[in-house]
């Protein structure tokens, strides 16, 4: 697990060497084993190392024989030597045992084609000499982060947000549009950033840029195969044997590791695959002090600890640790993602890295096998399926003029709103209706259905449950879940490792029918049955919790006056309705709303600009909104 970053000057100018320095000095905590950088005239690029495999030869930037094919690589390759001994077989030689050399050997036999050969997660860079041209490219699920920013006058990339910003040349401009996204979504959705200069290359896409101008190829579309055969232990066989496969690959490594366990079925399960091939696992659990009587997860983590004979470790976090930490936690993100599970995140990579230097994880279970509770919904609004549209705009029509938290009320507004407009991703903060309210000015943006629209149009004939995964599994899961693993887990020198969003385990969910995943009130049915010969049974039927944390009773009691005088004096309080904010506070308060999430999200971009908190570059104390046209 690396930094990279680079860039390309314009019109051949040289580069300026002490640019790509102070870019890899602002991406220190990716890699603090070793630094590298490459110079070729007008372009440059630079490289953190995080050591995990062939700790003593993988220095990059890397090359081939001829050095006319250089390499600047973030992430994994799990299927590096298979790929080497094809490699070799066909006359290429290697220096090191690094997959990093893979890259390079790979794209000299099949230029970027090669992203189809890799079974792992990356991010990477390959500058081809001879051509002059840049190729960047993304893991098909989005797991390792990549930013660039391109403009007439420049073309740079790197893992985060704060190496472009210290270049000195990238504007401090919040985008109107990603704003507005992201009161919806609690992130800014793929391609763009909360900054109007810099994107993401999205999850399964790579990018060529030369001589000024970029093109990008999307080489990975998820999708769920629409026939399938076999019956439930025909799945559940697939599933166990590519699950146990993922694992012991995702568990090569030259260094210490462990894995993140709270009390679901999903970490659980990893872990007792993991014990099938080590008898020594270390385990990591965070919990927060728990005074409002909050869900905590740490009692039942340990006892699956123990069950499964692992070494445990844990960590339980106060109020005033929460809020003395959170600048940093906001830092380490880039930008704002409002989803209080990264907080969690924080203070157990932070506890995990003391110990080991990889962890495994569940991320991508729930999109894949169908774990959130919301995927239920299909089934229980099917009653309203076959009524004809008017009769459902006036059923929606009728549901808001009953009294807030009526029961019965969101049921019948829900089944009165067709699937594309109910539901854009696990998250939905505000409404584009709330949106309007909540801003004082928002002009010159279209609304955040944009982002789910495409998705939607291009699975017209899936079933309900598989088009909400696939929403989830093009946004959600790269824009939150990933996201804030990675951040989080890197801003301690930890490397995360996903088992779940493997190419044979995608294989093995998607070919699940419905029914095999959302089975009665069962989430994850197929999942579940497939890990219970080797989970505590406990954790095989115990729902979906993650890594709670308290917020809505802080909210009510000892956070609440902080959120309001950090709202006050941020610099985004001009672009917010305050009057509107109160009134959030004021249904919260007495229970009329449960407004947390909400409150949350406006919190935390509050928190993320003020000039309080620390970020690189000097002018992120004058954040302003660009608006386009």
């Amino acid at each position: 697990m690396c930094g990279i970053c680079g860039f390309v000057e314009p019109m051949g100018r040289v580069v300026d060497a002490d640019m790509v320095l102070r870019m890899t000095q602002a991406m220190f905590h990716r890699g603090p084993d070793d630094e590298g950088f490459f110079l070729d005239g007008e372009v440059a690029m630079g490289f953190r190392r995080l050591s995990i495999v062939d700790l003593a030869r993988g220095h990059q930037p890397m090359s081939n024989e001829r050095e006319t094919v250089w390499v600047v690589f973030n992430g994994e390759i799990y299927n590096h030597q298979e790929l080497r001994e094809q490699l070799v077989a066909r006359g290429h030689v290697f220096a090191t045992q690094s997959d990093t050399e893979v890259l390079v050997h790979l794209y000299e036999e099949h230029g970027m084609e090669l992203v189809h050969q890799l079974r792992g997660m990356f991010a990477f860079a390959i500058w081809d000499r001879e051509r002059r041209e840049m190729y960047l490219a993304r893991d098909p699920f989005g797991i390792k982060p990549l930013y660039y920013t391109h403009t007439s006058s420049e073309f740079a990339f790197a893992s985060e947000v704060r190496a472009l910003r210290a270049t000195g040349r990238v504007s401090a401009k919040l985008d109107a549009q990603s704003m507005w996204d992201y009161f919806t979504f609690q992130y800014v959705p793929d391609p763009q950033t909360m900054y109007s200069s810099i994107h993401k290359l999205p999850p399964g896409h790579y990018m060529r840029y030369k001589k000024g101008q970029i093109q990008i190829t999307r080489y990975f579309r998820p999708s769920f195969l629409s026939d399938t055969e076999g019956g439930l232990e025909v799945h559940i066989e697939r599933i166990q044997s590519a699950l146990r496969e993922s694992v012991r690959l995702h568990m090569s490594v030259d260094v210490p590791y462990g894995a993140f366990l709270s009390s679901g079925v999903d970490s659980t399960a990893i872990v007792a695959m993991m014990r099938e091939v080590d008898a020594d696992v270390n385990t990591f659990s965070v919990g927060f002090d728990d005074e409002y009587g909050t869900r905590n997860e740490l009692e039942a983590a340990r006892a699956t600890a123990r069950q499964l004979q692992t070494r445990h470790h844990e960590v339980s976090i106060s109020l005033p640790t929460f809020l003395e930490t959170l600048p940093k936690m906001l830092v380490a993100l880039d930008e704002p993602i409002a989803d209080v599970s990264a907080c969690a995140l924080y203070f157990v990579a932070e506890l995990a890295a003391r110990e080991v230097k990889v962890v495994l994880s569940g991320e991508g279970a729930d999109e894949l096998f169908a774990g959130y509770p919301i995927y239920h919904e299909p089934n229980s609004l099917r009653v309203f399926e076959h009524l004809p549209p008017s009769v459902r705009m006036r059923i929606g029509k009728v549901a808001r003029l009953l009294p807030d938290g009526m029961k019965g009320r969101s049921f019948l507004e829900r089944g009165a709103v067709p699937l594309e407009r109910r539901f854009v991703g696990n998250a939905k903060i505000f409404s584009e209706d709330a949106k309007s309210e909540l801003f004082a000015k928002h002009s010159y943006v279209h609304s955040s259905f944009a982002v789910t629209d495409e998705v939607y149009q291009d699975q017209t004939s899936a079933g309900d449950i598989t088009r909400m995964q696939l929403v989830d599994l093009q946004t959600w899961l790269p824009g939150d879940i990933l996201m804030k693993a990675d951040k989080m887990t890197m801003a301690h020198s930890l490397e995360l490792r996903v088992p779940f969003l493997d190419k044979r385990v995608f294989a093995a969910a998607t070919a699940l029918p419905e029914h095999l995943r959302i089975h009665g009130q069962t989430t994850k049915y197929a999942l579940r049955e497939a890990v219970r010969p080797i989970v505590p049974e406990a954790a095989a039927r115990r729902p979906k919790l993650g890594f709670p944390v308290p917020v809505s009773k802080w909210l009510e009691h000892s956070l609440k006056d902080h959120i309001r005088d950090v709202i006050s004096a941020s610099p985004v309080r001009e672009y917010l309705n305050l009057r509107y904010v109160d009134e959030l506070f004021v249904h919260h308060a007495r229970g009329r709303q449960a407004a947390w999430r909400e409150l949350w999200t406006v919190f935390t971009l509050a928190m993320w600009a003020m000039p309080s908190t620390e970020s690189v570059g000097a002018d992120q104390q004058r954040l302003s909104v660009r608006r386009e046209a």
